[in-house]
């Protein structure tokens, strides 16, 4: 697989404060081993014990579930990738503008896949909390999406 890579180099801003920087770094590498590399072991070992809200009702609360939820994605899509767009970060809030794809084919074309706007909540270099919004792009995704959605996996509320 020709694994996408999170080019923080080339997202991060000059305007962040060094907290900032910390917390989106940190949050580039989570993402990175978790949805690109798809390297659950190292995801486990590095961030497995956070106390992790999870606020996409879909998925349960805590790394751990997280990261089950994401390799049984991987498994069935072995190709997923997520491309950073964007990273804004204020305070201890760390926002990532994705584009996820299931085949390397589609990676690059904004009418295939998923957009996501994800939030994570950063303290001491823990990751604590998580939010989503995603937009299904094509026929395929909207129909996963549908057939997946809707099981409410933790009482958190989506705010």
């Amino acid at each position: 697989m020709n694994t996408l890579n999170v080019d923080f180099e080339a997202l991060k801003q000059d305007h962040w404060t060094e907290k900032e920087r910390t917390n989106a770094e940190r949050i580039a590498e989570f993402v990175q081993h978790l949805m690109n590399d798809h390297d659950f072991d190292y995801v486990r070992k590095e961030f497995g014990d956070a106390n992790y809200v999870q606020h996409n009702r879909n998925i349960p609360d805590g790394i751990l579930a997280l990261i089950d939820y994401v390799e049984a994605f991987a498994n069935r899509f072995p190709d997923y990738g997520y491309d950073v767009k964007r990273i804004t970060a204020d305070g201890d809030t760390v926002t990532f503008h994705s584009h996820a794809t299931v085949n390397k084919s589609h990676r690059g074309n904004d009418g295939k896949g998923l957009n996501i706007i994800d939030s994570w909540r950063v303290v001491d270099g823990e990751i604590l909390e998580h939010w989503d919004a995603i937009q299904p792009l094509d026929a395929f995704m909207r129909f996963y999406v549908l057939m997946t959605g809707g099981q409410v996996r933790n009482q958190n509320g989506v705010f």
